[in-house]
């Protein structure tokens, strides 16, 4: 607001003793009235307005006050905030409790390429299942076979890979009493028979390889450096199907996704990622679902687009139209959260793999895959490998289909019964 100081000294000079007080009282509350004006629009000006939920068209070129103090080239300032306390799971059995049935596909005629991010509950933070003993087994193997080809820390994202190893220790025992218990020193996992001392320095492994044994995700950590970008300098990951970590490690976030040949990253995704990336705060973990067809039953790598020590790696290599037994569904979990001592952003990811006979059992699946898959673009299915299986796959999903609707399945209700995204 622009005050005319002219005017107003215009009015107070025109006031001699002679006119009523009554007058200078108002000049007054008037002149009172226009100074709390000034004041309030100059503290609304220092004011940082934060969307409830991800607002991924916000410039983050100019950060607000509080961003300004809290990151500057690359360096974060300790946050205080304090993760809540969760609710525990008291009859969770590592034998027992079932995986939860994503199915993050939708209804075509079009594909849409988006972020797809949704806010998280810290209870649905890290999710186990009874496929935890197979996925533990796994990355055992994995980490002793292939040892730092699948995962690593660099120097600088120590800290970070140490922070998310003591935040497992914490969560852990919180959600999952039934089969981790909390230590002087670390955790126990009860059905394992392992227990882990976080405190030792060296510590006996690295950071993230001990993280990974406790859950069944795979885990990045983005490190933001000087240059405003942020990189994969830490990482555990085993079974990730489709891509190697040593391809990756060190690299900027946007070429990750570049090499990795994303459809319309460039175009749709990467300005929208870069302004949540910046913005993210601790309190504000989200979520994102995606999906893919598989045509080999090997959960850590697909031998289907080559050996994992191949050089270059690809859909060409894969066997087309293989009997539809050989073909499963893909589907990832992953959870972005900022770190809040460290300032890394940590991503997990967790795999659910499951044959495609089994998820056509489920009412509406078949049509809504089916449909989903002729939606994609040439871009995306050149990505996701569709000309390998869709002459099989979607002639049995049409099958499925069509047998469902025989057996009276209601296709208008079925955001009754399963609505998406998931």
């Amino acid at each position: 607001m622009i005050v005319d100081t002219e005017s107003l000294q215009g009015i107070i000079t025109s006031m001699t003793p002679s006119k009523d007080l009554v007058g200078a009282f108002l000049l007054l509350n008037i002149c009172a009235y226009i100074v709390t004006l000034i004041v309030q629009k100059w503290n609304s000006s220092r004011q940082i307005s934060r969307p409830s939920t991800p607002d991924l068209e916000k410039p983050a070129s100019r950060p607000g006050f509080r961003e300004k103090i809290q990151r500057t080239l690359g360096e974060w300032t300790p946050s205080d905030f304090k993760r809540p306390t969760v609710t525990p799971l008291l009859d969770w059995n590592v034998h027992t409790s079932k995986p939860i049935p994503y199915r993050p596909f939708r209804y075509g005629p079009k594909y849409f390429v988006t972020l797809g991010l949704r806010s998280l509950k810290w209870d649905e933070w890290i999710e186990l299942d009874n496929h935890y003993l197979k996925y533990h087994a796994d990355k055992a193997k994995r980490i002793a076979e292939r040892g730092e080809k699948c995962y690593g820390t660099a120097p600088e994202a120590m800290d970070g890979a140490i922070e998310l190893l003591e935040e497992l220790c914490d969560y852990l025992p919180e959600r999952y009493p039934t089969m981790f218990q909390k230590t002087s020193t670390g955790i126990t996992n009860t059905v394992t028979n392992e227990t882990f001392d976080i405190t030792q320095r060296p510590l006996p492994e690295d950071p993230m390889a001990t993280a990974a044994r406790l859950v069944q995700d795979d885990l990045a950590l983005m490190i933001e450096k000087p240059d405003g970008e942020y990189y994969l300098l830490a990482g555990a990951i085993l079974l990730a199907g489709f891509w190697r970590l040593s391809d990756k490690f060190g690299m900027p976030l946007s070429e990750i996704h570049t090499s990795g040949d994303v459809p319309q990253f460039r175009e749709k995704l990467q300005k929208g990622m870069m302004n949540f990336f910046h913005r993210l705060r601790p309190e504000e973990p989200v979520l994102r679902n995606n999906y893919f067809i598989q045509v080999d039953d090997e959960l850590a790598w697909s031998p289907s687009i080559g050996s994992e020590d191949a050089e270059v790696v690809s859909w060409n290599t894969a066997e087309k139209n293989r009997a539809i037994e050989h073909h499963f569904f893909r589907s990832e979990r992953q959870s972005l959260r900022r770190l809040p001592r460290s300032g890394a952003v940590l991503f997990t990811i967790r795999t659910y793999f499951e044959p495609i006979t089994e998820i056509v059992k489920e009412p509406y699946v078949p049509g809504r895959l089916a449909s989903a898959i002729r939606s994609w673009g040439d871009d995306v299915s050149r990505y996701k490998g569709k000309e390998k299986y869709e002459e099989v796959l979607l002639e049995y999903l049409d099958n499925k289909h069509a047998e469902q609707l025989a057996a009276g399945l209601d296709v208008e209700g079925e955001d009754e019964v399963r609505s998406y995204p998931l």
